[in-house]
């Protein structure tokens, strides 16, 4: 971890550090915070979750090119821009109101949507959801994940996004409380999708998995300015094809995690100059049950390196017991994208 921000010549950036003192950063966009309840001055949106590791909260932060960003809010959404990037975050709290949760999911979404519009940044690049007892049956027996992705979905739809090819990079885990929370970056050029050749398309699962689809793709990429690239990818977890691999052994899970990882990166490179590799990722790992974390640490940190935020969380399918999501810079280009105006691809 490091303690103060290197003025780094790309336009977009994250650090990971501790002790942060967030007064001295213009550029700053917005910070995902582990291990920590927020902040009085709001510039930390707490990730929830009992912190693994390391010892103390730490956070990443993400900045822009420079410029100041300006600040605003659209519905629910809070949001900071720099003419470049967009962050954004919200929350809902289930226990106001009487709209269920798939209907409280896609207004947030609708929500985000609008911000998008008002602001002019039409391409999402990455979105984090985490959502109180993902596992649990909703209205119907329905488990609330599906619930959640019937409401994701429409909102994507109602709003003209595709929901298929060119979806972005997401995750979706478990809290163990509190209300539901949204953050997300977007910005003016659209990213490229990744998908990994071990694994169907997310958006492509059979109905076993629900009445809609998750709505995200295995990884993204963007140009993120100065001859650089930089790759958000998903939450990934112990699947091959669309099946949950090795229940039940969370060291066999966490190779296979590992294995999509590297599958992904592979994939990544085949998308421009850029040449990601594990050691690049700057990774979050969650793990169903606190007492697994040293069998993970123990496989995970000779891969992806010792610079490691785990979080105790439920994951979206309730047989896995890892996930992990991340993102890295590297230099290069990007092959050219096309994409309609708008689109969210």
């Amino acid at each position: 971890m490091t303690s103060a921000v290197p003025r780094l010549a790309a336009p977009l950036h994250a650090v990971r550090r501790s002790t942060p003192a967030f007064g001295d950063d213009a550029a700053l966009l917005g910070v995902l915070g582990y291990g920590w309840p927020g902040d009085a001055a709001g510039t930390v949106d707490a990730i929830p979750g009992p912190l693994l590791a390391p010892a103390q909260p730490c956070c990443d932060a993400w900045l822009g090119e420079g410029a100041t960003p300006r600040i605003g809010q659209t519905g629910q959404i809070r949001w900071r821009e720099d003419g470049r990037w967009l962050y954004g975050a919200a929350e809902f709290d289930e226990s106001t109101g009487s709209a269920d949760l798939a209907e409280r999911t896609r207004r947030i979404y609708a929500d985000l949507f609008a911000t998008l519009d008002e602001t002019g940044y039409p391409h999402l690049l990455r979105l984090w959801n985490y959502l109180p007892a993902i596992n649990a049956d909703g209205d119907g027996g329905l488990e609330r994940y599906r619930h959640f992705n019937v409401g994701r979905q429409q909102a994507f739809v109602d709003a003209g996004r595709t929901v298929l090819e060119g979806a972005p990079a997401a995750c979706a885990l478990g809290a163990p409380a509190g209300p539901y929370r949204l953050r997300f970056l977007a910005a003016r050029r659209p990213p490229v999708a990744v998908e990994n050749p071990r694994q169907v398309s997310a958006y492509r699962y059979p109905a076993q998995y629900g009445p809609r689809s998750p709505t995200f793709s295995r990884a993204a990429l963007a140009d993120a300015g100065a001859g650089r690239v930089a790759l958000f990818v998903s939450g990934t977890a112990s699947i091959v094809g669309h099946e949950t691999r090795h229940p039940g052994d969370v060291a066999a899970q966490t190779h296979e995690t590992l294995a999509n990882l590297q599958a992904l990166t592979d994939a990544a490179g085949a998308h421009g100059s850029a040449v990601f590799g594990l050691r690049d990722l700057q990774a979050v790992v969650y793990v169903r049950h606190a007492a697994d974390w040293p069998t993970v640490r123990d496989i995970v940190a000779p891969v992806l390196g010792p610079d490691l935020v785990a979080l105790q969380a439920d994951v979206c399918r309730s047989e896995l017991l890892v996930e992990i999501e991340a993102h890295a810079f590297a230099g290069g280009r990007l092959a050219a994208v096309h994409a309609e105006p708008g689109a969210c691809s």
